[in-house]
């Protein structure tokens, strides 16, 4: 399975439990990743938990993520709600104010980066112009 980050090599996704907790009208996934070990982010762990699972639509919140000391593997607990009033009802704020920091700021590096080279790229189009005038007058200097 393609991810949108490449990271070297095929990591595995091991289902450790899956739980239909209906008291708290969520699911609890425990999963591993195994050589992944350093490498993995929460958000991009939420992108490969929603396209394993087929989670579209649905509010995916990781919890936990757990490096094993010796190994490359990472354990991670992910709550799963149809409905994101109710993750926020269930679950402390503080963990969402750090998903939205972390969305913010790749939301602002995207942005960086798409201006980035758009500006780049005048700067090509002045120094291809200066590397003609100069071959230009280097002719005009050889014809004279």
């Amino acid at each position: 399975m393609k991810y949108p980050k490449d990271l070297g090599y095929m990591s595995i996704i091991e289902t450790i439990t899956d739980v239909d907790n209906t008291f708290l009208s969520r699911r609890e996934l425990t999963c591993d990743f195994a050589g992944l070990g350093g490498k993995l982010k929460k958000l991009e762990a939420v992108d490969m938990i929603t396209k394993e699972f087929k989670l579209d639509g649905k509010v995916v919140i990781p919890m936990r993520l757990r490096t094993h000391v010796g190994k490359p593997t990472i354990t991670g607990t992910f709550y799963v709600y149809e409905d994101e009033g109710l993750a926020k009802k269930h679950i402390n704020p503080t963990i969402f104010s750090r998903l939205e920091k972390t969305k913010a700021k790749l939301a602002e590096a995207e942005t960086a980066a798409q201006e980035s080279p758009v500006e780049e790229k005048p700067a090509e189009d002045t120094e291809v112009k200066a590397e003609e005038k100069s071959a230009e007058e280097s002719k005009k200097e050889k014809s004279e």
